[in-house]
């Protein structure tokens, strides 16, 4: 199975022109929301997809955002230029998820539910290392369409279900079906198209603490919590709050931050019904 995921990963198209340039716009130091704009506009998926995140039920605007615009303005542009790379890059690869029993609208909800907690979470703790976080959350689990497509060719995505819904550890059956993670599957993804070093190496560390670099530890650590918490079938589940609590504590990091950031996201949820 290693072979075939690594041969899945090889013939992934190229990137395409949009990407290169949110890319190559992401690195600079004055970012204009005008510039910004006039990539986006280019490209009517990525108009849909970040109107669809602005007025989702987890950010809670007082009125509807009608215009990419004002969506740069209410998101910031470092949020914006994530959401917006992270959905042509999953465009690219999207499969029938069937395999881990969710949709592609599951995903993205979890997808963006994990760059909000990054950005009421982690900038309590750090701005910069927000900033860093924010497209690696909203990709982390981008390798997963590749892990369903190869699951779905080989007739093992139903009994991969089954041992899902018994072990509930999926990285861990993931491994046994694959021999990879969904982390590792993903930052071999990003090494393919030459993506960033941070992204690369904050998502492939995940689980993985023991062989991480030192200067990506604690992106790992955060990563890993926020995976806890947006688990594709149980986002925000009392028992995956509980376990990310308990991964924080082991990591020394202070709950009470995390604690009110997720209280803050679940009543704009619950609200919103």
């Amino acid at each position: 199975m290693k072979k075939l995921i690594i041969e899945k990963i090889d013939s992934l198209p190229p990137l395409p022109k949009s990407v290169l340039e949110l890319e190559e716009f992401r690195r600079m130091s004055n970012k204009e929301p005008l510039d910004l704009l006039k990539i986006i506009e280019k490209d009517p998926l990525i108009i849909t997809t970040v109107l669809r995140v602005a007025n989702s039920a987890m950010f809670g605007f007082v009125s509807e955002v009608e215009t990419p615009s004002r969506a740069i303005s209410l998101l910031g542009v470092n949020f914006t230029i994530s959401i917006a790379l992270g959905s042509v890059i999953q465009n690219l690869i999207q499969s029938n998820l069937s395999a881990y029993g969710v949709g592609t609208d599951d995903f993205m909800f979890s997808s963006n539910l994990a760059s909000n907690l990054v950005n009421t979470w982690v900038s309590k703790i750090s701005f910069d290392l927000k900033e860093d976080l924010l497209l690696p959350a909203f990709l982390q689990e981008t390798g997963k369409f590749v892990i369903a497509e190869v699951l779905n060719e080989n007739g093992q995505a139903e009994e991969f279900l089954e041992q899902l819904q018994v072990s509930k550890n999926v990285s861990a059956v993931e491994r046994d079906f694959l021999g990879y993670s969904c982390a590792r599957i993903t930052a071999n993804i990003f090494k393919h198209w030459n993506l960033s070093h941070n992204l690369i190496f904050s998502i492939g560390f995940v689980e993985d603490l023991e062989h991480c670099p030192k200067d990506y530890i604690k992106k790992a650590q955060i990563l890993e919590i926020i995976k806890i918490l947006c688990d594709l079938k149980n986002p925000l589940s009392d028992q995956n709050i509980q376990r990310a609590l308990n991964k924080a504590t082991e990591y020394n990091i202070d709950v009470e931050p995390l604690l009110q950031s997720i209280d803050s996201i679940k009543f704009k949820i619950e609200n919103d019904f």
